[in-house]
C-alpha cells in the first residue's frame, strides 16, 4: 500500500522530501517535521487508499470487515461481502498478489462457513444460511439483538459468488474457494423468509420472529431477489420478480423521468455486481429503458436537486452534491434560513418523487458509487471534494464518510466533518470506479451461472445475456 504521512519526526537534512510532504528542519537542525500537503486527485490514488480499508482493517482471526473505523463497534456482513470483491480489485491493480488475495479470501470463506448457525438468541452468527446484520469484533457472533438480515446476507453472497467466479485457477486454494462459495450460497434458505404476500421479509429476530416489512421495488434489493430466484436449493417462486415490480414508482423528478428511489445507494448496490446495460425485464421493455440508464437519471436528478438547493445549504453546487445513507452531524431540531430544520446522525438521505430527506449532509460515496452512470459529473464532484477539503475529509483510507458545512458549532467552526470511514460506503467507491475503468465485477459476475439463472427467471433478455446465449450455442 502506498501511504501518505502525517506529521512525524525524522532525522533528515533540510530540503529532503518524503511522502508528499516537505521536510522542514526545526531550529536545532536535527528533528524534522513532515508537513502534510494535498495529494492531487486521481482514481488510482482514491482506489488504492480505499482498498486499504478492506485489506488492512479485516479483523484478526475472523477476517470480517469493520462496519466503521476508527470507531470500533462491530463488523458488517455486507461490508465483508464488499471486502471479498475488493481483494479482486487489489489483484488487478497490483496492490497485492493473487496468491495473497486467494489466501485471504479462503480464510474469510472458511470462517463464514464454520461460524455457528442456529435459532438461539446469542452465541450464533446466523440461521438457515442467513447472517446477522452485525457481528461482534472478537468472535463474529450476533451483536446484541440485531436482526437476521436478508439484504445484508444478499450482499455478502454477491461478494462470495464474485470470489467463486474470479478465482478459477486449478490449484488447492482456488478450488477450495469455489467449493466453499458454493456451499455458502446453497445453504441460504431464501424461501423460509417469504411472508404471506409472497415477498421476502427484511429480516427475522429469534425474540419476535419475522419483521413485518418486506422487500418490494424499487430499491437496493434487486440483487437479493435475483439470487433468491436462482437458488438451486431454496428458490423463491417464479412470480417473485413480478411481485417485486408491482410497487414501482415511475415518475419525473428534477426533469428526469425514471424509476424513483431517494437515496443513491439504492441505485448502486445491485449494479456493483450486475451489469444492467442493455438488458431489460418486462417493466423496462415497456419504458424503453434499462436499469443502468435509470441509475444515470437518478444520479443526475440527485445532482440537479443539490444544484437547486431549495434549503440554501452551504456548499451545494454543480460539483458538490450527493445524498445517500451516511453519517451525520447531530440529532437536533433547529431553524435554518427561517425554516425548521432537523439535523440527523446516521440516516438515509435522498431526494426523489416519493420524499426528500436532506439536512445539508453530503456523502462522497453518493458520487463515488455512481461513477459508471455519470462519470463526468461524478468524477468532477470527487475531485472538488478531494481538493477543497483534503485536510478534513481525506485520510489514509480515502474519503471519510460525510460532511456538512451548514452545521457549525464551537467545535466545528468550518462545518462538521466525519471522523469515520464506513465499510458499506467505501465499497461502492472502490468497486464502482473499477467497474467504470475495467468492468471487473460486471465481467466476473456475467460468468456466474447463478446470476444468469436469476436474471433469466426474472424475465431479463437482450444485450450481453443474448450474446452469451449465442456464444454458448456454437
Amino acid at each position: 500500500m502506498k501511504r501518505y504521512c502525517s506529521a512525524i519526526l525524522l532525522f533528515v537534512f533540510a530540503g529532503l522530501f518524503s511522502c508528499n510532504g516537505v521536510v522542514r528542519p526545526d531550529v536545532s537542525g536535527i528533528a524534522a517535521t513532515v508537513v502534510e500537503q494535498p495529494v492531487p486527485f486521481s482514481m488510482d490514488e482514491l482506489q488504492q487508499r480505499t482498498f486499504g480499508y478492506f485489506w488492512e482493517l479485516a479483523l484478526p482471526g475472523n477476517y470480517q470487515i469493520p462496519d466503521r473505523w476508527p470507531t470500533k463497534r462491530f463488523s458488517s456482513i455486507a461490508a465483508t461481502g464488499f471486502g471479498l470483491s475488493a481483494y479482486q480489485v487489489g489483484v488487478e491493480r497490483g496492490y497485492i498478489t493473487r496468491s495473497d488475495a486467494a489466501e485471504r479470501t479462503l480464510a474469510t470463506l472458511r470462517v463464514l462457513w464454520e461460524l455457528p448457525q442456529g435459532a438461539s438468541k446469542s452465541g450464533v452468527s446466523g440461521y438457515k444460511g442467513f447472517f446477522y446484520h452485525f457481528l461482534t469484533n472478537d468472535q463474529a457472533l450476533r451483536y446484541k439483538t440485531v436482526e437476521l438480515s436478508t439484504i445484508d446476507t444478499g450482499l455478502l453472497m454477491a461478494g462470495v459468488l464474485s470470489a467463486q467466479m474470479y478465482f478459477q485457477e486449478d490449484n488447492t486454494t482456488e478450488n477450495e474457494i469455489r467449493r466453499l462459495a458454493d456451499l455458502l450460497y446453497r445453504r441460504v434458505e431464501w424461501d423460509w423468509m417469504l411472508d404471506k404476500e409472497g415477498r421476502i421479509s427484511m429480516g427475522w429476530h429469534p425474540e419476535k420472529g419475522f419483521l413485518e416489512s418486506n422487500w418490494h421495488g424499487y430499491n437496493e434489493a434487486m440483487i437479493l431477489i435475483i439470487l433468491a430466484m436462482a437458488s438451486p436449493t431454496h428458490p423463491i417462486p417464479s412470480n417473485s420478480w413480478e411481485l417485486w415490480c408491482e410497487t414501482y414508482e415511475w415518475a419525473t423528478f428534477q426533469g428526469q423521468t425514471h424509476l424513483n428511489f431517494d437515496p443513491l445507494f439504492g441505485h448502486q448496490y445491485s449494479q456493483m455486481y450486475i451489469d444492467f446495460k442493455g438488458i431489460q425485464d418486462d417493466f423496462m421493455r415497456r419504458q424503453e429503458s434499462d436499469y443502468f440508464i435509470n441509475s444515470r437519471k437518478a444520479t443526475l436528478a440527485n445532482q440537479a436537486y443539490c444544484i437547486e438547493n431549495p434549503m440554501d445549504f452551504v456548499g451545494y453546487g454543480i460539483t458538490q452534491w450527493g445524498l445517500t445513507a451516511c453519517d451525520g452531524p447531530a440529532s437536533v431540531d433547529t431553524v435554518w434560513q427561517g425554516k425548521p430544520l432537523t439535523f440527523f446522525t446516521y440516516r438515509a438521505r435522498g431526494a426523489a418523487s416519493q420524499q426528500i430527506i436532506d439536512d445539508g449532509t453530503i456523502a462522497p460515496t453518493a458520487a463515488g458509487g455512481s461513477v459508471p452512470f455519470a462519470p463526468e459529473e461524478c468524477l468532477a464532484a470527487l475531485e472538488q471534494m478531494w481538493t477543497n477539503y483534503y485536510d478534513d475529509l481525506i485520510g489514509q483510507y480515502g474519503f471519510k464518510d460525510a460532511f456538512n458545512l451548514t452545521y457549525t458549532s464551537s467545535t466545528h467552526p468550518k462545518g462538521w466533518f466525519d471522523i469515520d470511514y464506513l465499510g458499506i460506503d467505501q465499497g461502492p467507491i472502490l468497486l464502482q470506479i473499477e467497474n467504470h475503468r475495467s468492468g471487473l465485477l460486471w465481467e466476473t459476475m456475467k460468468q456466474s451461472p447463478y446470476i444468469r439463472t436469476g436474471l433469466l427467471r426474472a424475465g431479463f433478455s437482450g444485450g450481453w445475456l443474448d450474446a452469451e446465449d449465442n456464444r454458448n450455442s456454437h
